[in-house]
């Protein structure tokens, strides 16, 4: 299928997608201030780790990473989709995102922080979001929570999030 946009305007559509302050950042955000954690987004910390991860908890030695889907190649998920012109270009793009969130993994747990990814999927919908809030203790090194009013009754993907665990 054939773009609907000139390079130039498609271009300047591109430009506009913003790197900070998206939409499923801000809905975590909140998500984790109205269950009582508090954490830094703009803090020094934030800018002198590696990757500059979106949310980090400090107590917690936490750091916690918001991917886009398409962005950064989220495998199984229906909001990836390898478009089909200039493939190559695309693939690269991806598979360097994806090298470089590697990397930016590792020397993070190397510096001794646990690193949590999780995919702006987790984040779309209110029952995706409604489980994902049932898990966060746990991925943030807390025991799961088993009162029925905090666990969700959902049947989606059991893993919208990924967890490296040192």
């Amino acid at each position: 299928m054939a773009d609907i946009f000139t390079p130039e305007h498609r271009s300047y559509v591109m430009s506009r997608i913003r790197g900070q302050n998206t939409k499923p950042e801000v809905a975590l955000r909140s998500m984790l201030h109205r269950m009582g954690y508090r954490f830094t987004v703009n803090g020094p910390k934030n800018k002198s780790l590696p990757g500059r991860p979106d949310v980090v908890l400090p107590k917690y030695q936490t750091v916690i990473f918001v991917h886009g889907c398409f962005w950064h190649g989220h495998e199984g998920c229906g909001d990836f989709r390898m478009p089909s012109s200039r493939r190559e270009w695309w693939e690269a793009k991806i598979a360097g995102n994806q090298a470089r969130d590697f990397r930016n993994e590792n020397a993070l747990r190397s510096l001794g922080w646990h690193v949590v990814t999780i995919w702006a999927c987790a984040l779309k919908t209110v029952s995706a979001r409604r489980w994902l809030e049932a898990r966060l203790p746990s991925l943030l090194g807390e025991p799961l929570s088993m009162d029925p009013q905090v666990l969700p009754k959902v049947a989606e993907d059991p893993a919208p999030y990924r967890i490296d665990s040192q």
